[in-house]
C-alpha cells in the first residue's frame, strides 16, 4: 500500500464516521416530538414536555453545527498538511524524540483547546443557563480549565514520555510494558480517583449524622456491606443536575452522592439509588469493567506495536522522517473502526450491568422509590425519554427510562 492510498483511506473513515454518527442524530432527532409512553407520563406535565423538547433540539442543533465546524477544520488539517507542519516546529525546538513528541501534542492540545473553549463557553453559559441548568461562573469555568489543563500536562505528559521512552528501548515490544504500566495506573486510579482527582475541582464531605446517614447505614447493614465513606460533593456549584457514583474497592470503597441529589429526592429514593450502586459493587461491576477495559488496553497496544514501525503511517501524513507520534495520529484514525465496535460492546454490556443493578435495588430495598428516584432524576435533567433504539444501541451506557422501569415493574 502506498502512502497516498492510506491518506486517502484516513480521509475516508473519517468522513464515514462522521456521516454515521450525523444519521444516528438524525434519527433521534425525529423521535424527540413522539409521544410519551405511558409507564412514563407522570415524569412531565406539558409545559416540562415542551421544555425538554426544546432542550433537546436546541442540543441537536448545536452538536450538529459545532460537529461539522469540526469535522471541516480536522479535514483540512489533514489535506494541508498540519501535522509535518507542527512536526517541523517541534524538531526545530529540540532533537529529542521525547520532547518532540511531548511538543508535537502540547501544540495539537493547545491549538484544540483554543478552538473548542467558546463552543463549550456556548454550551455552558448560554443553552444550559437558558434552562436553568448551570450554576458555574466565568472565573469558575476558567480555573477548571486551568486545572484540566495541569492535569493533561502532567499526567498526560508523563504518561506519553514513559511510552515514547518504553518504545525507544524495547522497540516493538513496548506494548508489554505499556501495558503493565497502564493496568497498574488504571487500578491506582481505580482506587484514589475520588481522594485525589475530585478534591481539586470539588468539595467532597463526609454526610452528617441525621435521619439519612441512619437510613443508608441501616440498609447497608441489612445486606451486609461495610460501608462507612459516604461522602456529599458540591455538585451544584456548576449544575443543578444530579448524580451518585460508587468508587474504589476493598477498603477505598467510597459512595459519592451529589449535594444536587440529596436536595431532589426524598430520603427512601436516595437510599434506593445508593441500593442501585452498592448493587454494581456486589456484583462486582467496578472489578469487571476495570478488567475489560486493560485487557482492550492491551488489545489496542498490541495492534499498534504490529503498525507503528512502518514509514508508510508517517509518510501517510507527508512527515518523511518515521517517528511514534506521526504513527500514533494515523493508528488512531485507522483504529476507531475498531473503537467503534469494542465501544458498542462496553455499552451493552454495560446495559446488562445497570440492569442487574437495579435488580439488587429492587430485591434488596425497593423498587417503587428507585423508579420514582429514575423519573424525577430524567425530569430534572429534561432526560430525552423517547430516543431511537438505534441510537441506544450504538451510544446509551444504560438502558432507557422505560425499559428500567418496565424491569423493575416484572
Amino acid at each position: 500500500m502506498t502512502p497516498t492510498t492510506l491518506f486517502y483511506i484516513i480521509i475516508a473513515i473519517i468522513i464515514i464516521d462522521f456521516l454515521i454518527d450525523k444519521y444516528i442524530s438524525f434519527l433521534n432527532a425525529k423521535h424527540f416530538n413522539d409521544k410519551i409512553p405511558i409507564e412514563l407520563s407522570d415524569v412531565y406535565n406539558e409545559d416540562e414536555y415542551y421544555k425538554s423538547q426544546a432542550y433537546k433540539k436546541e442540543n441537536y442543533k448545536f452538536s450538529l453545527y459545532t460537529s461539522s465546524f469540526t469535522i471541516l477544520l480536522t479535514l483540512a488539517f489533514f489535506w494541508f498538511k498540519g501535522f509535518s507542519w507542527i512536526d517541523k516546529i517541534a524538531r526545530n525546538i529540540s532533537d529529542n524524540e521525547i520532547v518532540i513528541s511531548l511538543l508535537f501534542f502540547g501544540i495539537i492540545m493547545i491549538g484544540s483547546d483554543i478552538i473548542s473553549t467558546p463552543f463549550s463557553y456556548y454550551q455552558n453559559f448560554v443553552i444550559e443557563e437558558k434552562f436553568g441548568f448551570n450554576k458555574s461562573t466565568k472565573k469558575l469555568f476558567l480555573i477548571d480549565k486551568i486545572k484540566g489543563w495541569f492535569l493533561t500536562i502532567i499526567l498526560g505528559g508523563g504518561i506519553l514520555a514513559l511510552i515514547v521512552w518504553f518504545y525507544q528501548q524495547t522497540g516493538t515490544y513496548f506494548w508489554i510494558y505499556t501495558w503493565i504500566f497502564i493496568a497498574l495506573f488504571s487500578v491506582f486510579m481505580t482506587l484514589f480517583y475520588s481522594s485525589i482527582i475530585v478534591p481539586m475541582f470539588n468539595k467532597q464531605t463526609p454526610l452528617e449524622s441525621g435521619e439519612l446517614r441512619t437510613a443508608i447505614e441501616n440498609f447497608a447493614e441489612k445486606v451486609g456491606f461495610n460501608l462507612d465513606k459516604i461522602f456529599v460533593i458540591d455538585g451544584s456549584k456548576r449544575s443543578t443536575k444530579a448524580n451518585a457514583y460508587f468508587s474504589g474497592f476493598g477498603a477505598k470503597k467510597r459512595i459519592v452522592l451529589y449535594d444536587t441529589l440529596i436536595n431532589d429526592l426524598e430520603i427512601d429514593e436516595i437510599v434506593a439509588v445508593l441500593a442501585h450502586e452498592v448493587g454494581h459493587y456486589q456484583k462486582k461491576h467496578v472489578f469487571i469493567n476495570m478488567l475489560i477495559s486493560i485487557l482492550l488496553t492491551g488489545f489496542t497496544l498490541y495492534i499498534l506495536s504490529l503498525l507503528i514501525g512502518n514509514s508508510i503511517l508517517s509518510e501517510a501524513l507527508s512527515v518523511n522522517q518515521p517517528s511514534f507520534h506521526i504513527g500514533l495520529i494515523a493508528f488512531g484514525v485507522l483504529y476507531s473502526p475498531i473503537s467503534e465496535i469494542t465501544g458498542i460492546l462496553m455499552n451493552y454490556i454495560s446495559r446488562k450491568f445497570e440492569y442487574q443493578a437495579d435488580d439488587y435495588a429492587k430485591e434488596k430495598f425497593n423498587a417503587e422509590a428507585l423508579i420514582s428516584s429514575l423519573k424525577k432524576l430524567s425530569k430534572n435533567s429534561l432526560s430525552n425519554l423517547t430516543p431511537h433504539k438505534v441510537a441506544v444501541f450504538m451510544h446509551y451506557s444504560h438502558p432507557t427510562l422505560r425499559e428500567r422501569i418496565l424491569n423493575l415493574m416484572k
